[in-house]
């Protein structure tokens, strides 16, 4: 129980379970990614005090904080006999393994040597309340999955011993007679090959084959699918009502298509993302007049479903912090028999989860109500981007995406207003005042001293100024035809569109577009500092980290503002990505890149992603706290933010494709009854200038059951707060450290799920919890996502902006960049809707004669075989075309057509199409997004990954 005082969630989780009850003793020392993600620490030391026997809770650790820290060193453990039927599950194969001896069922398993492994497949009854015998394990707990901590020191006495990642413990058994809570599992048999050789660099420590006789290889069918995974959800819980009065159920996974009810929790739909997101429904909005929301004296959190109205509905007890308030008069309200409200179906904030208020003057900057929001656009006039087109491309597209400007429903325009700026060396400023017969220009050359030289007439309504804004847009490519200046500025161009919004006292987006790194004497001037032979030492960190001074100063002052800065990169060499990036990734703005920009083959991918930009939901100004209920907190936010202080996440936008990752501590005790609540409050400017405060609340289940935390993990939600706290990581800490921690997390997970909630079974079954049985392959693909996988073939560029996007991501758009899709497009049924459905994500899944579409979301690729039936290929290309997809008249093409503008569509990001021909050489681009290979450059394959953590599992037992 005293190490379960630590438990790891993110607010992304929807069903966490926490472990309740009082704290019987102190929690032995553990590292936990609460303090420092990554970070090198003393090991704890051996033969920690225990819980006596008793009555007490078992010690069961749950996971710690993903991406703790942790020693692979160590004596081994000891455990204690259990016993108890197996459970049922699906087998697989695994390592040669020992483990601890449990009576009943001994484990069988062979030495390290490569011989093969015990073979049928396991199953059996599932445990359900069978007494495990023995008495509490000796050693050192084990905290089950550790989680990365983030820099604050962890309550308790310092741990001792040497440096190095400290190893948690594998938990002890319950007394006598505790019951054993045996969750849905996978065990896997039979013999399972050990890692292939040439696996060196596959993963830390993988050893480039295992000594032995020839091994028989695994059936990769019998290894756990994410794509089988999402269907049998789809199947199971597609099309149905999901109502989120249940406290405690698990919702479908992400990629399941449902509807959600509100019922007093938050939408479960997208509560895994930031809360200002693009809803179906819009929000009820609740207005409490000149008294603004109603909150609690103590903690200050809002009137919500959680709230316990008393003494005939005078007083109501706050569900986070049980103070007693006084209910206001305009608000009472008498109760029922059953001590609800009369009203409470009439009010949004005491029946729905989610629900926005009308903020008063005090939840305004200088008591003053915000002005609508302006779009300024700033377009890099340099020779490349003239010579290019892709000045005129620009022009030429806000003719139209101007009328598109987002506004709230039920308004017949956008009252955003919208401002141009061109700029080289020098920075030109427009006057498009609708009284104007032509645009006026004004130049700025002193660009150390930044300021806007006009202000009426910078900023206008668009609608008012179409005429002469029209005639600016026609007139830029033309002015500029003849340039010869290459050199750029970059930060004066942020420092311009700031004091603009200043003077117009608005928040607002920058759209910056630029080719080539800012090279002019400036401030915020960069030099080339792109080093290959950084790659795999200690210094690699800096390649992802933004030069400081400037830059830094100007993320604050932009946030200060309520300037989100989004970018479009042209580049056809190195920019500086990591430092150029810092301050869009600090603002909640976005970062485009299009390497090698030709207008004829990128212009429309290019242009797909300019309108949905501009076209999105998005609210400005932010600023989120998140409250929860006694016995846990806050700790850590994961996302493109800034933070001033510890409580208050400062957001200068937010939009529907931003997600941010939240992670909680459990420091005190929790009760199953009460439950732990979360409130995630919102405050924001909407696209039409109002101040809004955006509500959402979550009820979460407590237990005392590990086994219950296993059964209801989300691995969607899971994966992506290991995907953010790694790519974080990167910034103070060598790959291979980072690399290493994420086997040891994956291999201590199931190790805690083994030893503490798996029925006994011989040792050569690796065991999965059936809610992680993918788990191991996300782990796989992340650690060889361009940040993590450390090779000099990749551009340095290429690897800090997929960083960038990861930090920002959602769920589901982690989920798909980790295993992308990979669909048969051969042999679909053009007379069926339905679409068809993926494969796993591997080469044996491809055919010769096949077609096969493959998406991870920003990258899109159409494969085709070498043998592919000639009449397939005339259905879809119209030989002899084979550079783009043209539209043809025909049941084939216009299936083939709709799925792939659907995915387009779907996405966040507009997805470029490439058409590769097996065999040919950018089919090499395309395999490395086979994530289950062998990555081409580094990672193992998804069955040597498995063997590797199957090994670690045995070594974590013995």
């Amino acid at each position: 129980m005293t190490a379960r005082m630590h438990l790891p969630d993110t607010f992304i989780s929807l069903h966490a379970y926490v472990a309740p009850g009082p704290m019987q003793s102190p929690p032995p020392p553990t590292s936990s990614v609460i303090q420092q993600p990554f970070q090198t620490s003393p090991p704890p030391a051996m033969g920690q005090p225990q819980m006596p026997p008793g009555p007490q809770l078992p010690h069961m650790s749950p996971p710690q904080s993903p991406l703790a820290s942790m020693q692979m060193s160590g004596p081994p453990m000891s455990g204690p006999p259990m016993s108890g039927p197996p459970m049922s599950g699906h087998p697989m194969s695994g390592p040669p393994m020992s483990g601890p001896p449990m009576s009943g069922h001994p484990m069988s398993g062979h030495p390290m040597s490569g011989q093969p492994m015990s073979g049928p497949l396991m199953s059996g009854q599932p445990m359900s309340g069978q007494p495990m015998s023995g008495q509490p394990m000796a050693g050192p707990p084990m905290s089950g999955p550790p989680m990365a901590g983030m820099g604050r020191p962890f309550p308790g006495p310092p741990p001792s011993g040497p440096g190095g990642f400290q190893q948690p413990g594998l938990g002890a058994a319950g007394p006598p007679g505790y019951p054993q809570q045996a969750g849905n599992q996978d065990t896997f048999g039979g013999h399972m090959a050990g890692p292939q050789p040439g696996m060196p660099g596959a993963f830390p420590g993988a050893p480039g084959g295992l000594a032995g006789p020839p091994q028989k290889k695994l059936d990769p069918d019998s290894i756990p699918s994410i794509t089988q995974v999402i269907e049998d959800d789809q199947v199971k819980r597609g099309g149905q009502v999901y109502s989120t009065n249940i406290r405690g159920q698990v919702p479908p996974l992400v990629t399941t298509d449902f509807t959600v009810q509100d019922q007093g929790n938050v939408n479960t739909a997208f509560s895994p993302y930031i809360f200002y997101m693009c809803i179906l429904t819009p929000l009820y909005v609740v207005n409490h007049g000149e008294t603004g929301p109603i909150r609690c004296n103590r903690c200050k959190a809002y009137m919500c479903p959680y709230m316990q109205f008393i003494d005939g509905g005078r007083r109501y007890q706050c569900g986070f912090c049980n103070c007693v308030n006084e209910v206001p008069v305009f608000f009472f309200q008498h109760l029922d028999h059953m001590g609800r409200r009369a009203d409470f179906y009439e009010r949004p904030e005491l029946s729905l989860g989610s629900y926005e208020f009308v903020a008063t003057l005090d939840y305004c900057k200088n008591n003053k109500l915000p002005n609508p929001p302006a779009y300024i656009f700033m377009i890099d006039v340099s020779y490349n981007n003239i010579k290019s087109g892709l000045v005129k491309l620009i022009c030429d597209e806000l003719k139209t995406l101007l009328e598109n400007l987002p506004s709230e429903e039920g308004t017949e325009s956008s009252a955003i207003n919208v401002g141009f700026v061109t700029y080289n060396k020098v920075l030109h400023f427009y006057n498009v005042k609708s009284a104007l017969a032509q645009p006026q220009m004004m130049v700025v050359s002193d660009t150390a001293e930044m300021f806007v030289p006009l202000l009426d007439g910078f900023l206008v309504n668009y609608q008012e100024s179409k005429a002469v804004i029209y005639n600016l847009l026609d007139q830029i490519p033309d002015m500029f035809a003849e340039t010869n200046e290459s050199e750029t500025v970059f930060v004066p161009v942020i420092q311009a569109g700031v004091e603009a919004f200043k003077a117009a006292e608005c928040s607002g987006k920058l759209f910056i577009f630029q080719s080539s790194m800012p090279t002019a004497e400036a401030p915020g001037k960069l030099k080339n500092r792109d080093d290959k032979k950084l790659v795999n030492t200690e210094k690699e960190k800096t390649l992802f980290q933004p030069q400081k001074g400037v830059y830094e100063q100007l993320s604050k002052e932009c946030v200060a503002q309520g300037c989100c800065v989004d970018l479009f990169l042209f580049p056809s060499q190195y920019m500086d990505i990591a430092t150029m990036a810092d301050v869009p990734s600090h603002t909640g703005g976005s970062v485009y890149k299009y390497n090698n920009f030709q207008v004829e083959t990128d212009g429309e991918h290019f242009l797909r992603d300019l309108r949905k930009d501009v076209q999105k939901s998005i609210g400005f100004d932010a600023i989120m706290r998140v409250r929860t209920s006694t016995g846990f907190r806050a700790t850590e936010f994961f996302g493109a933010v800034h933070m001033n202080n510890t409580t208050d996440v400062e957001m200068a936008a937010v939009d529907c494709d931003k997600a941010m990752t939240v992670e909680f501590k459990h420091d005190d005790a929790l009760s199953e009854e009460t439950g732990a609540l979360m409130q995630c409050a919102l405050l924001y400017t909407t696209v039409n200038g109002q101040r809004r405060l955006r509500v959402h609340n979550l009820s979460l289940n407590c237990s005392s059951q590990l086994s219950e935390l296993y059964k209801s993990c989300e691995t969607d939600s899971l994966i992506n707060f290991f995907a953010k706290s790694a790519c974080r990581a990167i910034l103070n800490q060598p790959l291979k450290n980072v690399r290493e921690i994420l086997v040891n997390q994956t291999a201590h997970m199931l190790a805690c799920y083994r030893k503490n909630c798996a029925s006994p079974s011989a040792a050569s079954q690796l065991i999965l919890p059936d809610a992680m049985k993918v788990f191991p392959v996300y782990m796989n693909s992340l650690m060889k996502t361009a940040p993590l996988v450390g090779s000099t073939e990749l551009s340095t560029d290429d690897r800090a902006h997929q960083r960038l996007l990861l930090m920002g991501m959602g769920v589901e758009d982690t989920q798909l960049l980790l295993y992308p899709r990979l669909t048969p497009l051969h042999n679909v049924d053009v007379n069926v809707e339905a679409q068809p459905a993926p494969v796993r994500c591997s080469e044996e899944r491809l055919t010769d004669s096949g077609m096969f579409l493959l998406e991870n979301g920003h990258s899109m690729f159409l494969w085709l075989g070498q043998a592919s039936p000639p009449e397939l290929i005339q259905s879809i290309f119209n030989l002899p075309s084979l550079c783009a997809l043209p539209e043809l008249d025909n049941p084939l093409s216009n299936k083939v057509r709709s799925f792939i503008d659907g995915l387009i569509e779907k996405r966040p990001n507009s997805m470029k199409l490439n058409i590769v021909r097996q065999k040919d050489k950018p089919e090499m681009l395309f395999r490395q997004f086979l994530v289950e290979d062998k990555g081409l450059h580094g990672g193992a394959s998804y069955m040597d990954f498995l063997c590797y953590v199957h090994r670690e599992i045995r070594q974590l037992l013995t």
